[in-house]
């Protein structure tokens, strides 16, 4: 029934455009590591690459949002889709060229990458609010992290086939999604209600500059297990000399993460944002304990398939923050900052994690994803505890039905709320 509702509000054609929409960023780093690993025959330029790829899609990131703040998410969004299709483009002409061609490339690429998921958050938003069903923005976060989950788990999987085929396929293949669906996706649905909102008499609204960080600081950690356990999953299928496990291990992953992305749909409306968020970061610490543990006395299977539900949680509760703190005016640019955290963290915790798995194998890489979770739990139980004191964030609870939206409001970076 609730996620019906989610159908009558956007229609029935936005959910698979906006899914294909969102697949060339799940494409996009593997693509590009393919391509060029092929073309230099290198495996550490590729890795370099598309490392500067990752940083450049976290500093493109926030740049592209506070573009969409001020021109509008259609405009923004349609310019993003052209300028990724024609950085693309030049990767791969820059494939015959010069490294330095290569990487400078690859990082355009990143530069302009399309910021499909943190827009449409805010599309949710406004659309919701616009609708007077500002109550269901929890269910629609709920199937946005889990279509980003699975977008990630479609997405390596077609690079995977279509490398199979030609090295060259996937970039190619992403050029064409980006064509086929995340330009059309701008076009289509962007201008609906995600126009700039006018910020008022007031001027232009402020950023919750401590709780934002805070957030972005969330992310990066998540980003961090992300990139421990794609490490762990790698070292452990080249272990058991099946390098395709890794991919299907990663899958696997994903999966659990969707489907506990979806039950959170069905979380009570009483069950308030910054509680949500200390008892999912305390489930995510659980959940790499038991990930490191079942490793070592069950399998990694298994103990992968039982840490992935507890990760999806955690992103919303995220999202959903943020949400809450940024003016409406704002609501691009800080959901954008929130979503540059995850390719930071996941660049870094491969790198440590990586480090750490040439000496200890598969236990090093998990040992990583298990201290950064619980430096996720420490930093929620410090937010909690400072908004105790404080009163930091804008909202605690989740809307009930038919409560009448705030209106935007003026604040600096201290000064309490609500």
């Amino acid at each position: 029934m609730l996620y019906r509702s989610l159908l009558r509000v956007a229609g029935v054609g936005f959910f698979p455009l906006g899914f294909f929409a969102r697949l060339p960023y799940a494409t996009s780093a593997l693509s590009t590591l393919i391509l060029l690993q092929a073309t230099t025959d290198s495996y550490a330029f590729a890795g370099l690459a598309s490392a500067a790829q990752s940083i450049a899609i976290a500093i493109g990131g926030p740049l592209v949002g506070a573009l969409a703040d001020r021109y509008g998410h259609r405009s923004v969004g349609v310019a993003a889709a052209l300028a990724n299709s024609a950085a693309w483009a030049a990767l791969l002409a820059a494939s015959h060229d010069t490294r330095e061609s290569m990487v400078a490339a690859a990082t355009l690429v990143g530069l302009t990458q399309p910021q499909v998921g943190p827009l449409v958050r805010v599309h949710w938003s406004r659309l919701m609010r616009s609708h007077d069903t500002l109550h269901l923005l929890p269910v629609a976060l709920s199937y946005e992290a889990s279509a980003d989950e699975m977008s990630f788990v479609a997405g390596p999987a077609l690079v995977g086939m279509l490398a199979a085929i030609n090295p060259l396929a996937p970039a190619v293949v992403t050029m064409s999604l980006i064509a086929a669906s995340t330009l059309p996706f701008a076009l289509l649905y962007a201008h609906r209600t995600t126009q700039r909102l006018s910020s008022g008499e007031h001027g232009k609204p402020h950023l919750l500059l401590r709780p934002l960080a805070v957030m972005f600081l969330a992310m990066v950690v998540m980003g961090a297990v992300f990139g421990a356990v794609q490490t762990a999953v790698t070292v452990y299928a080249d272990m058991i000399d099946r390098p395709g496990a890794s991919g299907l291990l990663y899958a696997e992953f994903g999966i659990g993460s969707a489907l506990a992305g979806v039950a959170c749909a069905w979380l009570p409306q009483r069950f308030s944002l910054r509680a949500r968020y200390v008892t999912f970061a305390t489930a995510l610490f659980l959940g790499m304990l038991i990930l490191f543990i079942a490793a070592q006395l069950v399998s990694l299977p298994v103990a992968v398939a039982l840490a992935s539900f507890t990760v999806a949680p955690y992103m919303i509760s995220l999202y959903a923050l943020t949400e809450r703190l940024a003016p409406a005016e704002r609501a691009t640019t800080a959901m954008t900052i929130l979503c540059a955290g995850g390719p930071l963290g996941t660049a870094a915790g491969q790198a440590v994690s990586g480090g750490l798995a040439e000496s200890h194998g598969v236990e090093g890489a998990l040992l990583v994803a298990l201290v950064v979770a619980a430096g996720a739990l420490l930093l929620a139980l410090w937010a909690f505890l400072t908004d105790r004191d404080r009163n930091i964030w804008i909202i605690d609870r989740v809307p009930a039905k038919n409560q009448a939206p705030r209106e935007p409001v003026e604040h600096s970076q201290d000064r309490p709320l609500s």
